[in-house]
């Protein structure tokens, strides 16, 4: 949830540091903090309530020397947002500062004990604990900074990724992790230390993710060196990370939300290319054939996930079920590890992350592995924790969502899911192979649809504008769309903070058609396909109730067009492939809105892209 940065090496490190958490600013945004050893080997700490930019503004007329920092950025947890409660946390003794993303769930016990032998607190954070039990340990135990942090974290219960620097060694950073990603980068004759590669990319493609329970020993002018709490040493691989710097910037869009709109066509394509062929009559998922006998053997399918991917999820469901004759059940990740569930080794899991962090999601996993499953994992970031917890899976391709809001993810995750099903269809033979070549050559031209879609932009743009004073909206689908409009309504509530439910439209009248009146907004998906005369009907209930109906029609509808307040027209394509159409125009729908109301549609409150705690 929060943003880690580090910096050891022969530059000034502040100005990459900054740098770095504005790249990570997605990951939280109501505080930030850097800790440097300067020049004159000083330990000195800045932090700020607010944005990065906030952070630059305290510190612009203070010493910020120094070749070697820590910075973070942060998404509350314990402790409201403040300048106290912001990273990096002194030591009592002021000789060290750590950073600390995760939840310590035991820092009260080690709270207590560590003011029964004196230490005072100024922060409310679990954080704050962990430095100052690293420092007890050193001092009464006389240790190195390395052999605390082992000890230190041999009693803590929880998800951590930390940085930890020490005022007398100006030479060194350790950093650990468990639950919660962290990557070292190494450069000539420098390291980079990043919750996520997107701040490394500018300086170099070599990096190691560390594992749990590793802890890395960053010196200047030395090797890397990783080790784990018993100091084995690690032979960590060193990868290579492909990542456009172009696709970390806004690109002359206004802001990082609407630029991923955009860019969902070619999205859709690279998440196609080589697995669909040239002439569009075959699709092969590589993972599916090395593991084509646990998949087709499978009893069930259970699809984990959280928020937007949970909708993916759903129409993953519909998918695999139609298309294989395969029972899929989906489950909220964290209601899913809690429960006690029923599974063995005859169920294949189905994880879904789009940062591959999502602490819900790997303890779902581990569990699911724990009882003999066998994972797939469904994921957007290369190297994160979930591809590396699963058995096997599919990256979706669209490069780095830096919107907090997840656009092109949610259509990548259904393209690869439903680029799934077909796979195991016809391994499984369970499509008639004139239905499945027509599924394949449609799908193979979502992307020029979607580019149709997208031409519609300043007109949603405009009839955003008579929504500004809405309160609540409802958004209704069936079949297919019942999930698009569940992620309709989230788009709008995450970024514009209008209230808003996603319905079957069927379930309206089984009680939320009691909110309907003249100052309700329903947003209808109402393309033609097979529960179009039903969904017509739900439409005719609205109205003779006052209500005003945004419908999403097939291009040429004659029908719903004259009953709707406003339509908007979507090019035709199989009911089965709808969500990939019908998600855009509500992604740019709930886009308008937030901006005409002044929002922060990249930033919203309360919200960080990655969910790394519980």
């Amino acid at each position: 949830m929060c943003g880690i940065v580090g910096y050891i090496g022969t530059k000034q490190a502040y100005p990459i540091l900054i740098k770095g958490l504005k790249r990570l600013e997605y990951r939280g945004y109501d505080s930030a903090g850097v800790a440097l050893i300067s020049n004159n080997r000083h330990l000195n700490v800045y932090k700020a309530k607010g944005k990065v930019s906030d952070l630059e503004g305290f510190a612009a007329e203070k010493d910020i020397s120094g070749t070697v920092g820590i910075a973070h950025t942060r998404w509350a947890t314990h402790g409201e947002p403040s300048r106290a409660n912001a990273h990096p946390h002194y030591s009592s003794s002021e000789n060290l500062a750590l950073i600390h993303n995760g939840i310590i769930e035991n820092y009260a016990t080690l709270k207590e004990k560590l003011q029964s032998k004196g230490y005072q607190f100024k922060s409310s954070t679990d954080t704050e604990v962990l430095v100052q039990l690293i420092d007890y340990i050193m001092v009464t135990n006389k240790l190195d900074l390395l052999s605390a942090v082992q000890l230190a974290l041999q009693e803590v219960i929880g998800a951590y990724a930390i940085a930890v620097l020490e005022k007398n060694n100006p030479d060194q950073i350790v950093a650990a992790r468990k639950s919660s990603p962290l990557v070292v980068g190494i450069g000539e004759d420098e390291f980079f230390l990043a919750s996520d590669a997107t701040p490394i990319v500018e300086y170099t493609d070599k990096v190691v993710y560390l594992d749990d329970e590793e802890i890395a020993i960053i010196c200047r002018g030395e090797e890397l060196k990783v080790v784990d709490f018993r100091n084995v040493e690690m032979n960590p691989e060193i990868r290579e990370v492909k990542l456009n710097l172009g696709q970390l910037e806004k690109g002359g869009f206004p802001h990082f939300m609407l630029k991923e709109i955009f860019e969902q066509p070619d999205c859709i394509y690279d998440c196609m290319r080589g697995r669909i062929n040239v002439d569009a009559d075959n699709v092969v998922l590589s993972a599916v054939i090395d593991y084509k006998e646990k998949l087709l053997g499978a009893r069930r399918f259970i699809i984990v996930a959280c928020g937007t991917s949970w909708h993916a999820a759903l129409i993953g469901k519909h998918l695999i079920e139609s298309f294989c004759r395969i029972p899929v059940e989906v489950e909220y990740a964290s209601e899913f590890r809690y429960r006690d569930p029923v599974i063995d080794e005859q169920d294949v899991v189905i994880a879904i992350s789009q940062s591959g962090e999502t602490a819900d999601t790997l303890a779902a996993i581990e569990l699911a592995r724990s009882r003999g499953a066998f994972i797939y994992g469904i994921c957007n970031s290369v190297g994160s924790s979930i591809p590396r917890a699963t058995h096997t899976g599919s990256y979706i391709h669209v490069g780095p969502e830096i919107g907090v809001a997840s656009t092109k993810a949610f259509t990548g995750q259904v393209t690869v899911l439903a680029m799934l099903a077909l796979t195991l269809a016809k391994e499984k033979q369970s499509l008639p192979r004139e239905e499945f070549l027509e599924i394949v050559k449609e799908l193979s031209h979502i992307p020029e649809k979607m580019k149709k879609v997208l031409e519609l932009n300043h007109r949603i743009a405009g009839l955003s504008q008579i929504f500004t004073y809405a309160h609540n909206f409802i958004y209704l689908g069936r079949g297919y769309s019942y999930p698009v409009a569940l992620e309709g309504a989230l788009k709008l509530k995450e970024i514009s903070y209008i209230h808003a439910e996603g319905y079957p439209a069927a379930e309206m009248k089984h009680g939320p058609i009691a909110l309907i009146d003249a100052e309700m907004p329903v947003v209808v998906i109402a393309t033609h396909n097979g529960l179009y005369e039903k969904v017509l009907s739900n439409i005719q209930e609205i109205k003779a109730r006052q209500g005003r109906v945004i419908a999403l029609v097939t291009e040429g509808d004659n029908v719903i067009s004259g009953i709707a307040d406003y339509c908007i027209e979507l090019p035709a394509t199989l009911e089965c492939l709808d969500p990939l159409i019908t998600t855009v125009p509500l992604q740019m729908l709930a886009y308008h809105i937030a901006v005409c109301k002044g929002k922060d549609v990249d930033q919203p409150r309360n919200l960080a892209k990655s969910v790394t705690v519980e």
